[in-house]
């Protein structure tokens, strides 16, 4: 048991953010607030058998990475979790964090470990969900992101990985929701920012549990029309989403890099970044290096985020997602791009795939794999058994390489190991990419090769 006099050294730190130290019994103590290097002393909030939890209380040795928050409510808002670290170093952790869930989950190391994805580290968050609470006690409403570890939602006026003039709106966003007859049955503002010619595209989705009175409507219009935002109505589900009124310029995203325009509703999928996105897909196309005259697929490909910019340079390329919805919207985004006699798409459950599945969908040189925090299992399982038993694939062969872009690190590790152990391929590269400065989410990338002999 660690003693509140003891002082321990940070070793490392884990995916929460959360400094990693061993007390004098070697038991693990994750430390809320403390960095690789540090000494401090701990206040134990939760023990268990094989490991401890609790708050820095005191520091004797200071990292040199440690730096002074920029934003006024770290430490109270659970938005960010690293704002005192050193963004260079928030980068060589999460490095370090895929590399050893590479090894410790998947038993691969990556050939070479690629310069990690860096972009903007302040007013980059093009997406967010907002929480909106009327705290009668306090005579106010509160809009942003909930307290660490709380359900209370934090008392901001402003949001440092906002947008400027998204982070200028919290305060009259409060006021608005204040004066409206509906305010304690609006329980959150879902956030989606797109680009258009002359500037961005706000839109704010309101969430209603109940149907908006006339004036509430009209409060809405006129806070649009002074503060330039679209206003999206939520009733129900994500699929009950509709524009307040008609007009305006549409959500979009540019890939310029291939002449990509992507339009989208407020309630897609789409990267909170935009520019690390279009940094992501450079990096991924170039590490597919595909030819002209290759087949591609795109597994888990959404509304062709990297299906439209594969097809600029493939023969043909077959975008794979599991809503039919969503694949409408992307033979409309490959026919808006000129892109439709290069690209077919299909719905299916990604979940759910046997050697059977490749065969249907035909051999392909290149793939790109983007499946959400659940990674490619069954996908990459499918592969396996099709390799260790091609007669569960007639005349099927598996892609040359697979370029694999990751929201989880661990799930990647997990289905890394299954192509390099049962299906012959090698990691050959492997990086992060900083897509959530700030916070402890890891993005990556893996390139993957497999030998024609193999």
């Amino acid at each position: 048991m660690t003693a509140g006099d003891e002082w321990l050294t940070v070793e490392s730190l884990d995916l929460e953010a959360q400094g990693v130290a061993h007390n004098a019994e070697g038991k693990v103590v994750f430390v809320e607030g403390a960095l690789p290097g540090e000494q401090v002393l701990v206040a134990v909030g939760r023990r268990k058998n094989n490991w401890e939890q609790g708050t820095m209380t005191a520091l004797r040795r200071e990292s040199s990475q440690r730096v002074t928050p920029r934003c006024e409510y770290f430490g109270l808002c659970g938005g960010c979790k690293m704002q005192h670290f050193h963004v260079g170093a928030q980068v060589a952790v999460k490095q370090r964090v895929l590399e050893d869930n590479l090894w410790h989950l998947g038993k691969v190391k990556a050939g070479q470990m690629l310069r990690p994805i860096e972009g903007p580290t302040w007013g980059y968050r093009y997406r967010a969900r907002l929480s909106v609470r009327h705290v009668v006690k306090k005579g106010k409403v509160l809009i942003g992101f909930h307290e660490r570890k709380s359900s209370y939602v934090a008392d901001m006026s402003r949001c440092e990985i906002l947008p400027p003039h998204l982070s200028a709106m919290l305060l009259p966003l409060r006021a608005l929701i204040a004066a409206m007859d509906g305010r304690d049955r609006l329980p959150q503002i879902e956030v989606a920012i797109g680009e258009a010619p002359d500037g961005l595209v706000t839109a704010l989705v309101l969430r209603h549990l109940e149907p908006l009175s006339a004036d509430d409507l009209q409060r809405l219009r006129a806070f649009g029309a002074e503060h330039g935002v679209q206003w999206w109505l939520q009733p129900k589900g994500p699929d009950t989403v509709q524009r307040l009124d008609d007009g305006g310029p549409q959500l979009a995203y540019t890939l310029p890099e291939y002449g990509v325009v992507m339009p989208f509703k407020p309630t897609d999928f789409t990267q909170v970044n935009h520019a690390i996105n279009r940094a992501l897909v450079v990096r991924a196309l170039r590490l597919l290096a595909v030819q002209g005259d290759e087949r591609v697929i795109d597994w888990f490909c959404g509304l062709g985020n990297f299906t439209l910019p594969l097809a600029t340079q493939a023969r043909e390329v077959l975008g794979i997602e599991g809503s039919e919805a969503l694949v409408a919207r992307s033979r409309d985004n490959a026919a808006l791009n000129g892109l439709s006699h290069k690209t077919r798409f299909d719905a299916r459950n990604l979940f759910e795939l046997l050697p059977a599945d490749l065969v249907a969908y035909g051999s392909a040189t290149k793939w790109l794999v983007d499946p959400p925090r659940e990674g490619a299992f069954a996908l990459a399982k499918a592969v396996a058994d099709a390799v260790q038993d091609p007669g569960q694939a007639p005349g099927w062969v598996p892609p040359a390489r697979i370029v694999y872009v990751s929201c989880n690190p661990a799930t990647l590790a997990r289905d890394a190991g299954l192509l390099v152990h049962q299906a012959g391929y090698r990691c050959v590269q492997a990086g992060a990419v900083n897509m959530f400065p700030h916070t402890a989410h890891v993005e990556s990338i893996a390139v993957f090769d497999r030998n024609a002999s193999a």
